[in-house]
């Protein structure tokens, strides 16, 4: 019973675990689009100020192509992130089935076991009865 108790502890820790990560890449993929949004209105300032806004024409701000890169290789990295949530959320969706299975067990051993205890107390009780009567009558 200890040990099922212990494991039982063991695959709420990784529950969790798993949660934490999830939100941790969750927060990392909002914490790149958000300074991609960034990126994109100094870019769209750095147009203004310069007045051109094709990057491909040779006066083109430097600073803006810089800043187009960056956002460019943030968006990148928020991609593969989405990739790694979308495997996080199914290993934590999987955790909690196995944590839920070994709960399942531990609630129908426990019943089992409450089942046990009542059906002796029952039978010390019958017998205590039956000797009751046996006294009585006797």
């Amino acid at each position: 019973m200890k040990s099922r108790e212990s494991l039982i502890r063991l695959k709420r820790f990784q529950v969790d675990e798993k949660r934490r990560q999830v939100h941790q890449i969750e927060t990392m993929i909002a914490e790149f689009a958000r300074m991609a949004d960034e990126l994109d209105a100094q870019i769209a300032a750095e147009q203004e100020r310069t007045g051109i806004s094709d990057a491909a024409h040779y006066a083109y701000s430097t600073f803006a192509k810089a800043a187009m890169q960056r956002r460019d290789n943030l968006k990148a990295s928020a991609e593969e992130l989405r990739g790694q949530y979308d495997a996080a959320q199914d290993d934590l969706a999987e955790a909690v089935e196995e944590l839920k299975r070994f709960e399942l067990l531990d609630e129908r051993e426990q019943e089992k076991a409450r089942e046990a205890a009542a059906s002796i107390e029952q039978a010390e009780l019958d017998e205590v009865a039956r000797r009751r009567r046996g006294f009585v009558i006797g």
